[in-house]
């Protein structure tokens, strides 16, 4: 009688990781691998029209500091001379305008600037467009316009009864009032902003003796960039912002967006593009768009910084870069069509702005940081059989990152903590950039970004008097931890059985992803 034998009746290894194992090796080359590569060849397509326009704006940078004269001495400027018979009516009429919102912390610093600025007192009004809901807030910034009213500010605080439109409604709302329709021009600044004495000088010249300019735009000075590591990394991404993109599409006439703050429009610009529009969530950009489709140039002063704060906590800063994100992929669905049509502009400046400022800056940057980075050359990992060239991920990543960070030097030595960082950001950037996009539900979601002002200042002793309240709701976020889990896991693979020692980067970008799920990035600043 034949022995009875486990071991040929039951196949070897008979455990549950083997049976995973082999479904894992059946699915992998028909299902996986295809999919992989087709999407692996997309990411590296989009890395190199990344990696074309950063070298683009690099050299165009260099050019213009080596052998040409700075942009704003391209056009007129001259200084405004005391008329006699004329008198003050020699200067033009402008606005200020300052839209707010449950500003708290901030109101005080930004009216005051505003009301600090150095023009002819009969020819600056200030406007203050407050759409806050809390009345204590509201009667507190309507005390601060009647006190320096009474100091012989011409000073306006105008409410709404409703928040219709967010800041777009406020600001189209502001300039309805006679007498903002008698101003030439209106100068812009969030609550947060305080703009030196000397702007409207430096400002109003170029757009009063240069018919042809509707905007010129400041850059931003972050008052709190040393505040904690998140504001150092959000500094060295809007650095090159404002140093690089700007200045090239300001340089070479192309076009480049309003920053929705610390600028001057030329009212007829305004007016003639079609007013503000809250179809999305950047009606700064989408003004900007629609005047430049209109033959309007735009003026960009990088020597003229203004002071303003960045977000200090976590949960603020995604709420802002959703914004950020959404709502420009949103923009270019609904102006894609017009910008093709158009019949103002030139081919160069219509291919500038959909493929350049549009498709490659606003929509490839954040998809390809995410998805590559984060999703295929992981798990790739898993799935030998798809190769990633070393060009696509280690050169051109390397060119594209030290390109970014040049624009500040100081910062430099952070330069891996920012690569991690702005990772972990892309995942929520690709996200509301899918949003944009679809027009899905949180496609028109506007959250103002929390702001601290002087409060910051004391979070030390903040922290000494009071510890704070663990919310686990608000300081967990599943998204970062299920992305950490998943890295960990492919440098788990890496580490086993990889050649390329891709797992340094993987556990590495794993521990960022984990260190901003658990929310133990940024600051806290109870509130008083």
């Amino acid at each position: 009688m034949e022995s009875f034998s486990t071991s040929g009746y039951f196949p070897e290894p008979y455990n549950l990781g083997g049976q995973i194992q082999m479904i894992w090796t059946q699915l992998r080359a028909p299902l996986f691998v295809p999919f992989l590569t087709v999407l692996m060849k997309i990411c590296l397509g989009m890395s190199i029209m990344l990696f074309i326009e950063r070298v683009y704006m690099g050299f165009v940078i260099v050019y213009i500091k080596l052998f040409t004269r700075k942009i704003e001495k391209r056009y007129k400027w001259e200084s405004f001379k005391d008329d006699i018979e004329l008198g003050n009516s020699a200067y033009p009429l402008v606005l200020v305008q300052i839209p707010m919102f449950n500003e708290k912390e901030v109101y005080q610093l930004s009216i005051g600037a505003a009301c600090g600025l150095s023009w002819p007192s009969d020819r600056i009004v200030i406007q203050v467009l407050d759409d806050s809901t809390d009345p204590i807030i509201k009667g507190l910034v309507e005390m601060e316009c009647q006190r320096w009213a009474s100091k012989g500010i011409n000073i306006h605080y105008q409410v709404r009864d409703n928040r219709k439109g967010y800041k777009a409604g406020a600001l189209k709302e502001g300039l309805r009032h006679r007498y903002a329709n008698e101003c030439e021009y209106v100068a812009i600044f969030d609550a947060d902003f305080q703009p030196e004495p000397d702007f409207l000088w430096q400002t109003i010249p170029f757009l009063h003796h240069n018919a042809e300019l509707g905007l010129v735009q400041a850059r931003w000075k972050f008052v709190n960039s040393d505040e904690c590591l998140m504001t150092r990394m959000q500094e060295m991404s809007l650095d090159y912002h404002f140093k690089v993109e700007q200045e090239v599409g300001s340089s070479t006439y192309a076009f480049f967006g309003f920053n929705g703050t610390a600028g001057v429009w030329r009212m007829a610009a305004i007016d003639e593009a079609g007013g503000w529009k809250d179809r999305t969530t950047v009606e700064d950009m989408d003004l900007a768009v629609r005047a430049s489709l209109k033959g309007w140039k735009f003026l960009y002063l990088g020597s003229l910084k203004v002071k303003n704060e960045l977000p200090s906590s976590y949960k603020a800063y995604r709420y802002q870069q959703h914004r950020w994100s959404c709502g420009p992929a949103n923009l270019f669905r609904k102006m894609v069509l017009e910008i093709i049509t158009n019949k103002k502009v030139t081919l160069w400046k219509k291919l500038y702005v959909i493929y350049s400022f549009f498709f490659v800056r606003k929509i490839v940057a954040h998809l390809v940081t995410f998805v590559f980075y984060c999703v295929v050359l992981p798990t790739t990992m898993m799935v030998p059989e798809v190769v990633v060239p070393q060009w696509g991920a280690v050169y051109i990543p390397i060119t594209i990152t030290v390109l970014n960070a040049i624009g500040t030097p100081r910062s430099f030595h952070l330069l891996v903590f920012w690569i991690l960082f702005e990772n972990v950001m892309s995942l929520h950037r690709t996200k509301a950039t899918f949003i944009g996009l679809f027009e899905t539900n949180r496609v028109n979601e506007w959250v103002v970004t929390e702001k601290h002002g002087d409060a910051s200042k004391f979070k030390g002793i903040t922290k000494q008097l009071k510890k704070p309240r663990f919310k686990l709701g608000e300081r967990l976020h599943m998204l970062e931890l299920g992305v950490g889990i998943f890295l960990f896991i492919c440098g788990c693979f890496d580490f086993a059985f990889g050649e390329y020692r891709y797992y340094i980067y993987l556990y590495l970008q794993a521990i960022a992803f984990f260190i901003m799920g658990f929310g133990y990035i940024g600051i806290e600043v109870p509130n008083s």
